[in-house]
């Protein structure tokens, strides 16, 4: 069972990788965004773990549901709004439980993901985050575990860059895209990287 010190442990190690990985990301940005994914996302889970640390929300649902509301509040442009609904939206689908499951949790984040999708109008193949993050929830609905599903996810990141972009900024450069790895879909990758890691050794299934 997953409980609230494991959210915050995923928020944490969430936090940590944007931050040793946010030249990286922007790099990714600079030629099909505006340069700022990585800066900002560091910003926004910096904001996060800061929260956390001063509220300590009590189940697993309150720990997302702050989370994504600190993003929303912090993080600009697009990326703001899109991870804060799909951690707003999984918190709320978790409801008010001291422990959830790795079946409730995979529910729950397919309802955040698929939320993500409606509010930016992406599916799997656009050359954004969905292309790692539907990877991900479809190998932990197959119970193949955390580990599985940051595999998954950076895999999945990876296939972005020979797509065309057709939802984002980037799909403003129509074949100029092509050829460059998609910035949310591995700071999406990064965020199911520290998943994995928030299990490793706590009796979840990091493999």
């Amino acid at each position: 069972m997953l409980d609230a010190d494991h959210f915050r442990r995923w928020m944490t190690a969430t936090a940590a990788s944007v931050d040793r990985e946010a030249e990286r990301l922007t790099a990714l940005d600079s030629p099909i965004g505006d340069a700022d994914h990585g800066s900002n996302l560091r910003r926004g889970f910096r904001a996060v773990t800061a929260a956390l640390e001063k509220e300590a929300p009590d189940t697993p649902g309150a720990v997302l549901v702050l989370a994504g509301r600190q993003l929303i509040s912090t993080v600009g442009g697009a990326s703001g709004p899109l991870y804060g609904t799909l951690l707003r939206r999984t918190g709320k689908a978790l409801g008010d439980a001291a422990e959830v499951s790795e079946e409730q949790f995979t529910q729950a984040l397919r309802t955040g993901v698929d939320a993500v999708m409606q509010l930016g109008g992406a599916a799997p193949g656009d050359k954004t985050m969905i292309d790692a993050l539907v990877p991900a929830v479809d190998a932990l609905d197959a119970g193949l575990g955390f580990g599985a599903a940051a595999t998954a996810a950076e895999q999945g990141a990876e296939a972005t860059t020979p797509l065309q972009a057709r939802k984002g900024r980037a799909s403003y450069l129509g074949e100029r895209s092509i050829g460059h790895q998609d910035p949310g879909a591995t700071s999406a990758a990064l965020l199911v990287a520290g998943l994995a890691e928030a299990g490793a050794g706590t009796g979840a299934d990091p493999v």
